[in-house]
């Protein structure tokens, strides 16, 4: 049985852009440590998430990753639900 922390983030550069790629289960503590490693960069239009293998969030990651798109991060391989989900949030 998986713990509560059932997500990984690898981090890689790719030129100048810091990819995050997210795997597994996406909850509200993710985003803060997302958040940890965000104020590392100089620049957010500079980060890139990498949703391909990420198998669910929840309602909090959704307000996040519209804040992080809106604050210029890059999504990158967004499940069609979570975009759907983003845009209703949105509204």
């Amino acid at each position: 049985m998986a713990g509560p922390m059932a997500f990984r983030i690898e981090t890689a550069a790719r030129g100048r852009l810091t990819v995050f790629s997210l795997t597994g289960r996406i909850e509200k503590q993710a985003t803060a440590e997302l958040r940890r490693l965000f104020e590392l960069q100089t620049d957010y239009r500079s980060i890139v998430l990498d949703l391909k293998d990420v198998s669910w969030v929840d309602r909090d990651v959704i307000g996040f990753l519209v804040r992080c798109e809106a604050d210029g991060v890059k999504l990158e391989n967004c499940p069609a639900y979570i975009r759907e989900w983003m845009e209703r949030d949105r509204d």
